[in-house]
């Protein structure tokens, strides 16, 4: 690791943390412009041409190459976000905002998710640059608006509009990186694809009446209470398929448990049984799930309302259709399914990068180097990531990155979207020396 690098990552992600890029999900929140002005101020001084893509008001997205002396060798793409998520500071020991380092970490809103990768990339390819590296195939930085928001004003938008400024074989993001040990020995999770994305609006109508007369109305409001009660209750088949077997051997579980985390018929009672924060991800990893987020209806107290609209938030297994999840809610409908009217809110499938590449190679190399008892283990993402508009057009998309040996999946998670996020600077470091790695042993 090089303590120089080491501290230009530590130093821009507190500068990128302090710029509060904060995403609610409204088309003009975000202002990642902030952090694309740092960014193109710290590849600029390298002598990198920065383009710039601003779709919408100071939605900024900056792209930075180094050119492949052949143009037939592999693309390679290094995306971070720039955006991060609203907090309550309430919640929080230390300033989300201030980027402060303590005790060997760096706090603040995004330290986890993603600015930590944005950062330690931004590094890497100014020190490629400055050093005079010149590969085979191009190497891409690409800084990367709105992701917190669906990639609408991001990636979305540079895959649909200027793809061309972002083509790449390969891209490297979030997330993975993470140490499993366990009694397989020492693992890092990659992921290597993420479920798809299903959201539907179902739309329930009753007969509007004065709310003072209740008796045998046909309220939307207890017809919607109705409809979110029984998709809470739906247990979908599971799927279980290499990827996920391999997690749970990799896992350290007793030997009963894991037989039922491996039988269709009793994954779901097998994951009742596990701690909160393991069942949860334990089940998303096996199942199409239907979560109700959000309520609209209703105008005034003493109106019965006719109608009311609910947000299902679905996440979809590999090879879910779109009439798959039409049938999923019939059956957990029941006589219900025909009184709602389903609208489709996005329909993105699942996606999946083939695990033999050279770049899955490459990767290994360098995590050995650093580990060299450390293998892989494969995941599926049960979030989403801009890697999947990059898979949509072919390209090989990983979640990866390179943590100290001492962070686990669950601390992880555990700082994810959540108080106290934070990253040690060790990680910060090891990531830097990643993808500097990478690119000498794939492109060099």
């Amino acid at each position: 690791m090089t303590a120089s690098l080491q501290g230009q990552s530590i130093e821009l992600l507190q500068q990128l943390i302090r710029n509060g890029c904060i995403n609610d999900g409204t088309p003009d929140s975000g202002h990642e412009g902030r952090n694309a002005e740092v960014l193109t101020s710290v590849l600029e001084g390298a002598g990198l041409e920065v383009e710039r893509f601003t779709p919408r008001g100071d939605r900024t997205s900056v792209v930075a190459r180094i050119e492949g002396s052949d143009p037939t060798a592999p693309k390679v793409c290094l995306m971070g976000h720039t955006d991060v998520v609203p907090f309550n500071a309430t919640g929080w020991r230390e300033d989300p905002l201030g980027g402060e380092l303590i005790a060997g970490e760096v706090w603040g809103r995004g330290a986890i998710d993603m600015l930590n990768l944005t950062a330690s990339m931004a590094v890497a390819m100014r020190h490629l640059a400055r050093s005079g590296f010149r590969p085979k195939g191009d190497l891409i930085f690409f800084g990367v608006a709105d992701e917190e928001a669906m990639g609408v004003h991001g990636a979305k938008w540079m895959a649909e509009h200027r793809w061309e400024a972002i083509a790449c074989d390969y891209v490297l993001t979030e997330m993975g990186g993470w140490s499993v040990h366990g009694p397989e020995g020492h693992k890092i999770g990659i992921s290597v694809g993420e479920k798809g994305l299903a959201w539907r609006r179902l739309r329930i109508k009753g007969t509007p009446g004065h709310g003072s007369m209740p008796f045998g109305a046909d309220n939307a409001l207890v017809k919607a209470a109705e409809v979110i009660r029984r998709i809470a209750k739906y247990r979908p088949r599971a799927r279980i398929d290499a990827m996920w077997r391999a997690q749970v051997a990799a896992a350290q579980l007793p030997d009963e448990l894991k037989v039922a985390l491996l039988d269709p018929a009793r994954v779901w009672e097998a994951c009742e049984k596990l701690p909160l924060a393991a069942a949860r991800h334990f089940h998303a990893c096996t199942h199409t799930t239907f979560s109700s987020n959000v309520v609209h209806g209703g105008s005034k107290i003493n109106m019965i309302p006719d109608l009311v609209e609910l947000d299902i938030d679905i996440r979809t297994m590999p090879g879910t259709t779109s009439e798959d999840v039409h049938a999923h809610l019939r059956e957990a409908l029941g006589d219900l399914f025909d009184a709602v009217e389903l609208v489709t809110m996005s329909d993105h499938p699942a996606t999946l990068s083939s695990l033999d590449t050279p770049m899955w190679d490459a990767l290994l190399r360098q995590v050995k180097a650093t580990y060299p008892d450390a293998d892989f283990l494969p995941e599926l993402l049960v979030g989403a990531t801009d890697a999947r508009f990059f898979r949509d057009k072919g390209a090989v998309g990983y979640g990866t990155g390179l943590f100290d040996r001492n962070v686990s999946l669950a601390e992880f998670a555990s700082r994810f979207h959540g108080h106290n996020e934070r990253i040690d600077v060790t990680s910060l470091g090891l990531c830097t020396d990643l993808w500097i790695g990478v690119a000498k042993d794939l492109l060099g």
